[in-house]
């Protein structure tokens, strides 16, 4: 596809900041790996070797009884005694010693018993979010060690995976409120700004009472109401959110709506919606990208500040904002303010330094060499 020579200009700014560059780099790399966070910590394998067969517990559901077991429900592959099924091939004195069994199998050692050697290849955090693990963690919360390298919760979970999982949600969070919020911002001020008169007169008198509502108390109220969940959270911050871009969007279709080039559109008989989405809007746009990361930003500070007052998301959910309210509770523990400090710090950063150069990369005044 053939770029147009003001897309390969404003691309050129961009790439030419190389703050703004390098932080989309280091962005994409990170939240990538969060999309992919179930394989990097979870509490289930990626793959199992047994008895010559190969199972993928990451994407499907397999039953104790499977490996040998005696129950039914789901396999618990974090149980020493299923490990050593596993590894062993379905030998049934593991239920006795099954890490002596194990480490036999693992050497070749049984005597008089001819196995199957099976294996487990675990992620590299072999704990999910929500798994507490009572193996290792004799006192939670529990300082950084070789089971747990970010160290554990007050309940024992895994500090690092739900770091990750916590990063993957609050992006995916924001994007989720700051798109539609964008896209009804921009709507709402084109058509106050383009129409202006009665129409921008009866709109600005809605967007100041609406935007006067306090919406962390209606939040508050709303919690205790109704079970939150995350599409009603963000439901309402979207209701409360798309009035940042308002003022900004209709401030620029003012003052373009009298420029010439908008005068000789309407003599010529182009429709109101042509002039004001194909040529008025793309003059509006450095204003309108220089809000955007506000939203973004507040997004993910609504939604950590809401989980830290206990009136956000679930607890079921890995939150960052949780995670801080555990350190506030365990100032001994400091791993847990590490943790949540330096996530969000480089979650938001590095977010800022990319609609930086964004924001530049529209504005005709800044050429980059």
């Amino acid at each position: 596809m053939k770029l147009s020579p003001l897309t390969r200009r404003r691309l050129h700014n961009f790439r030419a900041n190389r703050r703004a560059l390098w932080s989309l780099r280091i962005f994409i790399v990170l939240f990538g790996l969060s999309l992919f966070a179930e394989f990097i910590a979870n509490d289930k394998p990626l793959l199992v070797s047994y008895r010559g067969e190969i199972y993928t517990p990451i994407f499907n559901t397999y039953s104790d009884a499977g490996f040998g077991g005696d129950f039914q429900t789901e396999a618990q592959y974090k149980d020493p005694d299923l490990q050593c099924l596993i590894i062993t091939g379905g030998l049934e004195a593991c239920f006795d010693e099954p890490e002596t069994l194990m480490a036999d199998a693992i050497d070749g050692n049984i005597d008089g018993v001819e196995i199957e050697k099976g294996w487990i290849l675990w992620p590299p955090i072999p704990y999910s979010f929500n798994t507490v693990d009572t193996i290792n963690v004799k006192t939670a919360p529990s300082p950084p060690d070789s089971f747990h390298l970010f160290g554990t919760d007050d309940q024992a979970r895994d500090v690092g995976a739900r770091v990750i999982y916590g990063f993957r949600i609050s992006i995916l969070f924001a994007l989720v409120v700051t798109i539609p919020s964008a896209i009804l911002g921009i709507m709402a001020g084109a058509v106050q700004g383009y129409f202006g008169g009665v129409t921008d007169l009866i709109f600005q008198r809605f967007t100041e009472i609406w935007g006067s509502l306090p919406m962390l108390y209606i939040i508050i109220i709303l919690a205790a109401i109704f079970t939150m969940n995350f599409w009603i959270l963000t439901g309402l911050l979207i209701l409360f959110g798309w009035n940042a871009l308002d003022g900004v969007v209709r401030a620029e279709f003012l003052r373009a709506r009298n420029f010439e080039y908008v005068r000789a559109a309407k003599a010529l008989g182009v429709r109101d919606r042509t002039i004001m989405f194909r040529h008025v809007l793309p003059n509006a746009m450095v204003a309108t990208v220089t809000m955007l990361p506000f939203i973004l930003t507040g997004s993910i500070g609504t939604l950590t500040g809401l989980d830290f007052l206990g009136y956000g998301l679930p607890g079921s959910y890995p939150s960052l904002g949780e995670l801080g309210l555990q350190a506030k509770a365990n100032i001994t523990s400091p791993w847990l303010a590490g943790a949540a400090f330096f996530t969000i710090v480089t979650m938001l950063s590095l977010l800022v330094f990319i609609f930086e150069g964004v924001r530049d990369a529209f504005d005709p005044r800044k050429v980059f060499k």
